[in-house]
C-alpha cells in the first residue's frame, strides 16, 4: 500500500500535468535574479539575543505566505484536509522534528501556522497534447510551503531542535502517519540559504521497495519559522536530483521580512 505522502504528492502532480496539456502556463513576470545577500551580518549562536521579533497572528501569517504576485512561473493552491495527516509520530523522539517536516510543516506546536501548495511550472507557455513527454510532465516540483509563529525564543529552539534532528537521524527513523508506517532511509544535509538562519535535508524514504526523496528546507526570518517540503514525481522515475527551488525559499524569505 503507497503511503499517505506519495500518493497525496502523486495526485497533485497528476492534476498539474495533465491540465497542461490544455491550458497555457507560465508567468508574464521576468524571473528575477536578485539573490543579493542582506546588508545586515547573520547573528552567531554566541552573539547577544536578538531584539523581540514580531509575532504574527494566523491572519498575518497568511497575508506573509508567498503567492503568484510575489514569484513568477509558481502556482499556488491552498492545501485541503487530503494534503497532511491528522495523526503522525516517529519512532525515536529526536526525529519528531524531521517528522514534523514531512507531515504538516509545523515544526514544534508554533502559536499560529499557514500553508501553501506551490508547483514550479514549465517556462513555456504551453504543452500541446502531440509534444507531450510524460517525464517532463511530472518534471514539476511540488513544495508545501508552512509558516509558523512562535513566542519569545520559540522559533529559534524549532530550528535548533530541527537541525539537531537532521543530525541525529541521519541513520533514519519510522515515521507513521495516519497508522500507516514509512521507512525513513537517511536524513541528509543540503545547503539552503535565507532568512536570520536556514538548513535543508534530502529525506530518502522507501516506497514500496523502491526509495524517493524528499527535499526539506527550514528558514527562520525572526519570530517566524518557514518550513519546505518539495517531491519532484518526475525524479522518481528518472533517479535525477532536484533541489526546493531556490527561487521560492528566497521570495518567501524576503516577504516574511517585509512583515516586521
Amino acid at each position: 500500500m503507497r503511503s499517505m505522502l506519495v500518493r497525496r504528492s502523486a495526485v497533485a502532480a497528476s492534476a498539474v500535468s495533465l491540465a497542461l496539456l490544455v491550458t497555457a502556463c507560465g508567468g508574464s513576470k521576468d524571473d528575477s535574479t536578485d539573490a543579493a545577500p542582506k546588508d545586515k551580518a547573520k547573528a552567531e549562536s554566541s552573539a547577544p539575543a536578538e531584539p523581540a521579533a514580531k509575532v504574527l497572528t494566523a491572519a498575518e501569517l497568511k497575508t506573509a505566505l508567498v503567492t503568484q504576485d510575489d514569484i513568477a512561473n509558481h502556482k499556488f493552491t491552498e492545501p485541503t484536509k487530503a494534503d497532511r495527516p491528522t495523526e503522525y509520530s516517529a519512532d525515536k523522539a529526536e526525529c519528531a522534528p524531521i517528522a514534523d517536516l514531512l507531515s504538516t510543516g509545523e515544526i514544534s506546536k508554533p502559536g499560529a501556522a499557514a500553508a501553501t501548495k506551490s508547483v514550479e511550472l514549465p517556462k513555456e507557455k504551453s504543452v500541446a497534447p502531440e509534444d507531450f513527454d510524460i517525464e517532463k510532465a511530472f518534471d514539476l516540483p511540488l513544495t508545501m510551503v508552512t509558516l509558523g509563529s512562535y513566542e519569545g525564543q520559540g522559533a529559534q529552539e524549532a530550528f535548533a531542535a530541527t537541525a539537531a534532528a537532521g543530525t541525529a537521524c541521519a541513520g533514519g527513523f519510522e515515521l507513521t502517519q495516519d497508522g500507516e508506517k514509512v521507512k525513513v532511509v537517511k536524513v541528509e544535509q543540503t545547503k539552503v540559504t535565507g532568512g536570520d538562519e536556514a538548513a535543508g535535508w534530502a529525506v530518502t524514504m522507501d516506497a514500496d521497495g523502491s526509495q524517493m526523496v524528499f527535499k526539506t528546507a527550514a528558514v527562520r526570518q525572526g519570530a517566524t519559522l518557514a518550513t519546505f517540503s518539495t517531491l519532484n514525481m518526475s525524479a522518481i522515475m528518472t533517479g535525477k536530483d532536484f533541489e526546493v527551488p531556490a527561487a521560492l525559499v528566497d521570495a518567501q524569505a524576503k516577504k516574511l521580512a517585509q512583515q516586521g
